[in-house]
């Protein structure tokens, strides 16, 4: 269960999650934590395909929505489809911001801010260990 008691369809014990995601995954996608900008496996990545998550399989974000902020981290203009991630406030920083997380899982995925292209304005500002590549053949 997610710590604000939400039910999942891929509910999983933290042991559970521990034994199956890396320390660094863990870390991230049921912690919390952030990957170092610029530093991070799908920031420079320009390969076509779907990006899911890395806890469940979710499909997430398609590479055609995929563009350089100049943030450090993977940044997309919308989710692949709608229902795919859920938001929650976050008030971590001294700041509101919107925490992505994945509909399946209840994982950490990263930020939406509204500062991002046209037409959606939205920047899907998400940590790199929060994703797996599915290449398109």
């Amino acid at each position: 269960m997610s710590k604000d008691n939400k039910q999942f369809p891929v509910e999983k014990s933290e042991k559970e999650w521990k034994e199956e995601l890396s320390e660094e995954q863990y870390l991230v996608l049921r912690k919390g934590k952030t990957d170092p900008p610029y530093k991070n496996k799908y920031y420079h990545f320009d390969k076509s395909g779907v990006f899911k998550c890395a806890a469940c399989g979710n499909k997430l974000f398609d590479s055609k929505d995929k563009y350089d902020s100049g943030s450090g981290w993977p940044s997309f203009t919308r989710v692949i489809e709608e229902g795919a991630v859920e938001y929650r406030d976050d008030y971590k920083l001294s700041h509101k911001r919107t925490e992505v997380i994945c509909s399946k899982c209840g994982s950490h995925l990263g930020h939406l801010f509204h500062d991002g292209p046209e037409p959606t304005n939205n920047r899907y500002c998400i940590n790199s260990t929060s994703l797996d590549f599915k290449e398109r053949k």
